[in-house]
């Protein structure tokens, strides 16, 4: 099975806001990029390879085995 995590909580694990509630105000603002569209959904599911943009920094999604 694929491992995938929703967009907000990687937000908070890559420590780019501290709570939920920024995630979701960053998310719905329409700065947070992800493969290059911009994406105002909360839950948007994340699979490793994706491709996060926040602020000019772009963050990469990996697998438990990547580590």
């Amino acid at each position: 099975m694929e491992e995938t995590i929703k967009l907000e909580q990687f937000l908070k694990l890559a420590q780019v806001v501290a709570t939920g509630g920024q995630a979701k105000v960053l998310i719905q603002s329409g700065v947070v990029r992800v493969n290059g569209l911009v994406e105002t959904r909360r839950g948007r599911k994340l699979r490793p390879g994706d491709q996060v943009e926040v602020d000019g920094e772009t963050l990469l999604v990996m697998s438990d085995a990547d580590e």
